[in-house]
């Protein structure tokens, strides 16, 4: 008898807009898919800033632990350090 387990894994994403330079910050469990939609302009944010780019992602075992980062990088402090370690 074989047991199977899978472990959903969640992330957090850095997204950089090709045509502006703007980033965007979100969580999920699908980051192809989440990009995906952001390109095809599903989400009313990103809609408008078409193409984007993955410049950064983490991966996280609960969705709380993502979304607890998530916050992190959309404050302020989460921006400074987003500007120190993704310039250059």
């Amino acid at each position: 008898m074989v047991l199977l387990f899978f472990i959903q894994m969640f992330f957090i994403y850095v997204l950089q807009s090709i045509s502006y330079g703007t980033r965007y910050a979100g969580s999920t469990d699908n980051i192809e898919k989440r990009l995906s939609e952001h390109n095809k302009g599903r989400c009313r944010y990103t809609s408008g800033r078409k193409p984007w780019e993955i410049v950064y992602r983490e991966k996280f075992e609960s969705r709380g632990e993502a979304m607890k980062r998530e916050k992190f990088l959309k404050s302020g402090q989460g921006r400074k350090w987003l500007d120190d370690n993704l310039s250059g």
